[in-house]
């Protein structure tokens, strides 16, 4: 993922989640807004409760290679992934196929 794709600052997840057009499942959480670019923009939470530093970097990592995988950036919507705990304990393909039902119920 570019980083001119990705979403770092708290005002920005504030006001996407303050839209509150989400999606939701047992795993994550994805709140969504349209912007006036072509492209989309991402921005990935998860908490400190649930795994230390290096586990979220991981994820983190994880989710941006997914999206790069389901090359959806010419969407024009600002998105938030929110990552609940039962997301973190499950194998990469099964948090691919979460994701790309979630992503398929906002287009």
């Amino acid at each position: 993922m570019k980083k001119e794709n990705r979403l770092r600052k708290n005002h920005d997840f504030q006001k996407i989640i303050n839209s509150k057009n989400s999606v939701v499942s047992k795993y994550l959480v994805i709140y969504y807004r349209e912007n006036n670019l072509s492209k989309l923009r991402v921005g990935i939470s998860v908490s400190k409760k649930f795994i230390n530093a290096v586990g979220r970097n991981k994820l983190r990592r994880q989710v941006r290679s997914i999206m790069d995988e389901l090359s959806i950036y010419n969407m024009g919507f600002d998105i938030v992934l929110i990552l609940r705990k039962p997301f973190i304990n499950n194998d990469f393909l099964f948090q691919k196929q979460s994701i790309k039902k979630l992503m398929q119920r906002i287009t």
